[in-house]
């Protein structure tokens, strides 16, 4: 059966196009006008849209409805309404109302809220977000929401991102009038987050406790073959995973996300999605389904996703690389540059006001990416530095010093690339190369943030980002709005904020040794771990900003950093009790197993002949108890100091004994126990092996 892509995307949405045709013309335009200008929306027509949705919503099948919003878990979360309504004489009528619509009560003291709420007090509320369209999911209508607390602190996701875009628009709004524009109304960020993931076999992830409760492997050591070729890089997709591609390629397309690029990535089993660019708003909606949709999906193929950042040791961990843009409601994109981007001045002054933002602001974005998992990866050789730095390449890099240097700039022209046969065609060459060592590259008309972990909510980064973004627009328009000579005093600007801010900048490798000496001299910051970056949350420099702007309050950002540290010290624990479980339960019984049968195999030896020789089997043995006894020893402690870690007093004292504690002792544990997997034989070992799970998707 043939599957015709433009009738079946977005069938499972109420987006924009089934609106038009469903709703009358004056509630249509009244729905668009408060979406598009941010206005309150009025019950009745809330009513009409309901009524609407609800009919729409039961030919497509659903039978229930939900308010579908982002708690600080990092997850969506959801509870399900039935549209049914009793009627006299045992009969129901299908109903849902505006105020059904508009607003939801789930219990808000279940949820991470970093003492905004009390457990006593549940009262929480969900807001509908008419910028995002609802859509069907398991029989369900889904109404994306924010979700905030009885006295109105945002406890989600969603609404300090609706915050920043809403900053960013004011400031970036008051630019371009500046520039004379005065026919833009709104400017919005865009967002497309290439999305990283792992598939392995379900029966080999159903015997690894590991990856069941924290999502990566505590033990595994390195198969004879891993990433070395990178032959899998790009190469010939399996059938299997095809067939599991094409199903997710679909689903994600019924919820009008714009799947587009997929390929194997460079570990085994290792895989990648990109999406076209959304608003950053839908664009947050649309990678959290995606990642549920993952998972859903694979499961149907007998696999898991592996969504975490490094399931796997000694291979490439995954990431999701957040392509952000700045567009006028007219679709110009501000981060265009044009043809001769040394002419162009509104792009210099967008450019200069994120160089700006990421140097002014740079231990915030390293925060925006901090989690135990993201610990794992950052500073890997898939993965950049904790050390934030912009990459512009050679063509603007020598923009920008000839401003700061106050001389001409000569564009310079794109040259065609011979390849060398001439049946092949000249390509046109590009004035730059890449830079895949950049945590935040400027690649054409964006840029790629690419510090971000796989299992991220890209939402606490684009605020961040969105942000600091708004604070640079914003005193620029302060400074130019004041000039009697607006070009004297753009030129004046731009060369200023060049010099003080050109120390971001860096085209070189982020993965070297010699990044690190020369990042320190210009006075980076390289906050090396999560815990070292969560302070920052609560700096006095944070909370102006935040409340500048009027997207985090002091106490909300209060509450994320307490969220945030104790998350960290909890996944933490929760490995680190893993790992005493499984060396406890079975990894110490195949040890024992296995000097058992040596044992008695040289007894038997001795028996028969009792001047034979055994000096193979009593190496082995030996070899085998020295390394059990160190696993023992080993494990006490990590339990002795995983007791400990419960009379610390704050989290934050807590967090860092974790780090500097736990963690140093699960990775001594680890050690030993990797070094006897390769001597344990292999029918005595109790769980899956790398190579076993790496290739186990055939």
């Amino acid at each position: 059966m043939t599957m015709h892509v433009p009738e079946l995307f977005g069938s499972m949405v109420f987006n924009d196009a089934v609106m038009k045709e469903r709703l009358p013309k004056d509630v249509y335009k009244t729905l668009k006008k408060t979406s598009e200008e941010g206005l309150h929306l009025q019950l009745d027509v809330a009513n009409v849209v309901a009524a609407a949705m609800k009919d729409w919503a039961i030919e497509k099948g659903a039978t229930h409805f939900t308010h579908w919003f982002q708690p600080m878990t990092g997850v969506t979360a959801e509870k399900h309404d039935s549209f049914i309504s009793p009627e006299p004489g045992g009969r129901v009528i299908m109903e849902f109302s505006g105020k059904e619509l508009v607003k939801g009560e789930p219990d808000a003291s279940s949820f991470p809220s970093g003492g905004l709420r009390a457990t006593f007090e549940a009262r929480g509320y969900t807001a509908w977000d008419p910028t995002s369209y609802a859509f069907i999911k398991d029989d369900t209508l889904c109404i994306p929401t924010a979700f905030c607390s009885y006295s109105g602190e945002a406890l989600d996701k969603k609404t300090p991102l609706l915050r920043s875009m809403q900053a960013l628009d004011k400031q970036a709004v008051r630019v371009l009038r500046l520039f004379g524009n005065t026919e833009v109304k709104r400017v919005i960020t865009t967002v497309g987050p290439e999305q990283e993931y792992f598939l392995i076999d379900s029966s080999v992830y159903e015997k690894r406790p590991d990856l069941i409760y924290t999502g990566r492997t505590l033990f595994g050591a390195q198969p004879p073959k891993g990433q070395e070729l990178e032959d899998h890089y790009f190469g010939t997709i399996k059938p299997r995973v095809s067939a599991y591609m094409k199903e997710l390629d679909e689903e994600l397309w019924k919820l009008g996300i714009l799947a587009k690029t997929k390929h194997n990535e460079v570990a085994p089993a290792q895989h990648e999605l990109a999406p076209v660019f959304s608003t950053t708003n839908i664009a947050t909606d649309h990678n959290q389904l995606t990642m549920e949709m993952m998972k859903t999906v694979a499961g149907r193929h007998g696999m898991t996703c592996l969504l975490h950042e490094k399931p796997f040791a000694g291979v490439n961990g995954s990431g999701k690389h957040n392509n952000w843009s700045i567009s006028t409601d007219s679709g110009a994109n501000l981060l265009e540059p044009g043809a001769t981007p040394s002419q162009n001045a509104q792009f210099l002054l967008f450019l200069t006001a994120v160089i700006k933002a990421v140097d002014d602001y740079q231990e915030l974005l390293r925060l925006s990416v901090a989690s135990a998992g993201n610990d794992h990866r950052l500073g890997a050789n898939e993965a950049p530095p904790a050390i934030i730095s912009v990459f512009l390449g050679d063509e603007l890099t020598d923009v920008i010093d000839s401003i700061e240097k106050g001389v001409d700039y000569h564009d310079k022209e794109k040259k065609l690339m011979s390849i060398g046969a001439t049946v092949l065609p000249h390509i046109p060459q590009d004035t730059t190369d890449r830079n895949r060592t950049s945590p935040f590259a400027f690649t054409g008309n964006k840029f790629e943030f690419r510090s971000l972990g796989s299992t991220a909510s890209i939402s606490g980064p684009n605020v961040i980002l969105n942000t600091i973004v708004a604070e640079s627009l914003s005193q620029f328009a302060d400074v130019l709005e004041k000039a009697d000579d607006f070009d004297a005093a753009l030129d004046q600007l731009l060369r200023e904020e060049i010099t003080k801010h050109k120390r971001i900048i860096f085209n070189g490798n982020g993965y070297g040794a010699e990044w690190l000496e020369e990042a320190k001299k210009r006075g980076l910051s390289n906050l090396r771990s999560t815990v070292d970056a969560l302070p920052v949350y609560v700096q006095d420099k944070t909370v102006e900003l935040f409340g500048k702007h009027g997207v985090y309050t002091k106490t909300e950002l209060e509450a994320r950093y307490e969220i945030m540290l104790e998350n960290y010290y909890k996944v933490l624990n929760i490995e680190a009790m893993t790992m005493i479980s499984m060396t406890k339960k079975d990894i110490m019984g195949a040890a024992l197993e296995y000097q058992h049968g040596l044992s008695d195999a040289i007894n038997a030896k001795k028996s028969a002949c009792p001047s034979a020789a055994s000096l193979v089997e009593e190496k082995l043995l030996t070899r085998a108890a020295d390394l059990t006894a160190s696993m023992l020893e080993r494990l006490e402690r990590l339990e002795k100091d995983v007791d400990l870690g419960a009379e610390k007093e704050t989290a934050l004292e807590t967090a860092r004994y974790y780090r500097d504690v736990v963690f140093e002792d699960m990775n001594a544990l680890r050690e030993v126990i990797d070094e006897l997997e390769v001597v344990i034989p292999g029918k005595i070992w109790p769980y899956p092996t790398y190579g076993e799970m790496l290739y186990s998707v055939k």
